[in-house]
This record gives structure tokens, sequence and C-alpha cells, in this order.
């Protein structure tokens, strides 16, 4: 039997050795129950999840910290990620009911409308950075319209997902939804079932763009979120030790392990000096840990394997002329650490500035206008997500017009209402990956033309 090691990147440790599953057993337990659960009735669905976040909430901090000893996330942060999860089960209850059909304008004594069904079995492939939080919102968005699920967790932290599903499926009909334990090779399996009829990956470019190619071969939806290289634009006059706290929060939050973290930074020559400056400071006087300890400001890597890449791309950079102005090297030690760090004389060409990093590391070019950084930051086939710090409403405008992304934070590394949609664009991924419109995503438009009998 194929088992599974799951273990804490904040000391090597086992946590736990789990049984691999079955695709073939796990789709059909789902194509089964479908028929009645897509019968049930938007409301009761609705309610049924409400009860279900019910369960999780009174188990949040439980939840924080078993996703903390299987991410390396600081527990703070962890318990947020949960408190979201949470909170995106309790709003998608509430808009499935809401969504649904449009009337048109037929003939006389005619009706003509369109109305939203389920797709039928839904397959999703999760990442390991954040994985409550994403696991709730697309799990509850899949069930809320009528869809059963498969869950796949990423084989590095199925723990807590295994949890959640474990407390969902609690108040859900048997097989509605499911959890699948396994590595890549399951993945592949589960997306290339014949009754499978979606399947959602958030993680790589490469390969998401596998899953697209074997969803498009059998006609199956594929909504993908494919990761980023996301830009920060400083501008010219705008205050640098302001500045760099928010490049320290898009660079070096959850050890610059977010889809969104900040990967390069243009400033404008009039604030570089000092923001780098203050950038250093910050990344130097963060506090390395693991993510149980409160003093912890940032955790490790999610296994060494990531921290090699970061490393492979620092050094890279520094042998292609990039100045490393801290941190640069692995933490010795039990864990997967690596400390924050910061290059300057960062160019155009470098691995640094054109594969993603996703590691806790700010790579720093200094441009003369503002001009330049907007045409720098869209020098990428990435599109996910970009930020603009500037004082100059004219120049947020250009921003908004000109970036080829799909999300734009002006004067903030992070943030949106809650309900915001992501839709990626470029090699980021196809399709909206949160908000009402994924609800959109995951059904199928039925049209319906009705007509009376003759007399």
């Amino acid at each position: 039997m194929t088992t599974l090691l799951v273990t804490d990147p904040a000391s090597g440790e086992t946590l736990r050795t789990l049984e691999v599953d079955d695709a073939d057993q796990l789709v059909v337990a789902a194509r089964v129950a479908h028929p009645a659960w897509s019968a049930t009735p938007a409301a009761r669905r609705g309610a049924m999840l409400r009860a279900g976040a019910q369960r999780l909430r009174e188990v949040v901090d439980d939840l924080a910290l078993l996703q903390t000893r299987e991410t390396g996330k600081p527990l703070a942060d962890s318990r947020g990620g949960v408190e979201a999860g949470i909170g995106a089960i309790e709003q998608y209850a509430e808009l499935g009911p809401l969504h649904g059909s449009r009337s048109l304008r037929g003939g006389v004594g005619a009706s003509d409308w369109m109305t939203r069904v389920s797709r039928g079995v839904a397959v999703l492939c999760l990442p390991w950075n954040d994985p409550v939080a994403i696991a709730c919102a697309q799990v509850a968005a899949n069930l809320v319209v009528g869809n059963t699920v498969v869950c796949k967790p990423s084989e590095k932290t199925p723990l807590a997902t295994a949890e959640v599903v474990r407390l969902l499926a609690g108040e859900l009909p048997d097989g509605v939804v499911r959890l699948a334990v396994g590595d890549g090779s399951l993945g592949a399996d589960l997306v290339a079932h014949p009754g499978v009829d979606v399947v959602v990956h958030v993680g790589s470019r490469q390969t998401g763009r596998q899953v697209a190619e074997v969803c498009a071969a059998r006609g199956a939806k594929a909504v993908l979120e494919l990761g980023g290289k996301d830009p920060m634009i400083v501008d010219a006059g705008v205050d640098p030790a302001w500045a760099a706290e928010q490049a320290a929060l898009g660079c070096f939050a959850n050890a610059g392990q977010i889809c969104t973290s900040v990967e390069r930074i243009y400033v404008h020559r009039e604030v570089a000096d000092a923001f780098v400056d203050e950038l250093v400071l910050r990344a130097k006087a963060m506090r390395l840990g693991p993510g149980t300890d409160p003093a912890t400001e940032m955790g490790p890597m999610t296994d060494d394997g990531q921290r090699a890449l970061v490393d492979r791309h620092v050094r890279s950079a520094v042998e292609a002329g990039a100045e490393l102005r801290c941190g640069g090297a692995p933490v010795e030690g039990a864990g997967s650490f690596y400390p924050p760090t910061v290059l300057t004389g960062v160019t155009p060409g470098m691995v640094l500035t054109e594969e993603e990093t996703f590691g806790p590391v700010a790579a720093v070019q200094v441009v003369d206008s503002f001009s330049e950084a907007l045409t720098l930051a869209d020098a990428t086939p990435y599109g996910l997500a970009a930020v603009v710090l500037t004082a100059d409403m004219a120049h947020a405008q250009r921003a908004i017009d000109e970036l080829a992304v799909g999300t734009i934070k002006v004067n903030a590394a992070f943030g949106g209402a809650p309900g915001g949609a992501a839709s990626p664009h470029g090699d980021s991924g196809e399709g909206f990956g949160y908000g009402p419109e994924l609800l959109d995503e995951l059904t199928r438009v039925r049209v319906v033309h009705l007509e009376p009998p003759p007399a």
C-alpha cells in the first residue's frame, strides 16, 4: 500500500503518514452522489454549508495550529487564513441561492430564459501555500451550485484540509465531498478521469498547461490560477519608509510564498537609495522561527526543495551582476529556513526577473521614469497582479489602463474587499478564481424557449 509522509518544515519532523487514495473510487463515488445533490434546492445546499462553517468555527484554533505545523506559517497568519476560508464558505452559502437565470424578451405568448445548471463532478487540485483558505472557497463554491467535489490538497500540506473536508462532510450527504490524498500522479489520474467535468487547478504554470490540454481533449472545464511574477512600482514622490514597509510585506509575508507576492521591484531613482536602505533594515530585523512561536515574523519555506530553488535564483542573479544587500543563503540548522533577502542591480534577463521564485526575495531595479517602470513591469508572460505605489493619480490611472494583469493594487501590497474576484491574465491562468463570478465558471448555461401549444 502506497503511503505519504507529511513533515513539519520548521523541524523536519514527520507529522503523519497517510494512505494514498484511488482516483477511480473517488470519482465514481462523486458521480453517484451528483444527481441527488444537484436536485437539492440551492437554499438547502447553502444551509448545509452554513452548518459546516459553524463546525469549523468551533475549531478555528485547532485548524490554525495544524496548518502552521504543516506549512510553517506564523500562527496568527494561519488563523487569519482559516477565518478567511470559513468566511468564504458563508459567503458562497448566501450567494448560491441567488445565482440563477436571466429572462429574455421573446415572441408574444412565449417565454425565453437562461438558467444555470451544475457541471457535475469537480476535481480541485490545490496548493500548499494557503491550503485551508483556498480549499474552503473552492469546495463551497462548487458544492453550492450543485457540483460534487473531489478535493486533492498538495501532498506537502494535506492535514488541515483533510480536517476541513471531514467536518464539512459531516453536514452533507454521503459522497458529496471527498478528500483525495496523494501526490502529482494521483492528481494527473483525477484530471484525466472521464467522469470529471470540471477541474480547478491552483499551482505551477507547467502543470496548469498540462491540465488545460487534458481537459480540452475531452471537453472538461478548466479553471486555472498558475502563479505570477508580480511587479511593484515605487514612484517618485512617495515616502520611501512607507514604500519599504509595503515592499517588505509584499515580498516577505508567508516567506514570499503567496500567489500575489511581490517578486520584482521597480523604484524611481529619486527615492531609490532611501527606499533600499529602509527595506534592508526591515529585512534584517525580521525574526525567523517556527510558526508556533508567537515572536516569529517569518516561518520556513515549505520544504528544502523550494528553498533550494530560491537559493539558485539568488545565486544566479549575484553571478550575473546583482548586488546582495542582505540574506542570500539558507539558514543553517534544522528546518527549511531562508532569510529575507534584498538584491539591487537586478536586470532583465536574469532568472530572478524571468521565472517565478516564490520565496522571500526583494529584487530591486532602479528606473528613471514611471513610463520605464511600466514597460519593465509588463515585460513578462505572467499576468496575475501588480502593485503601484504612487501619489500621482494620473500615474495610477495609467497603470490601471496599461498593465496586462488581472489585479492591480494601488498603494497597498495586499488587500481587497471580501467577495472580490480574481481573473489572471496571460500565463498566470484562465477564468475567475474567486468572487461571485466563480459560480459562473462552475456551472453551465441552459437556454430555454417556451411556447404554449396551439389552441
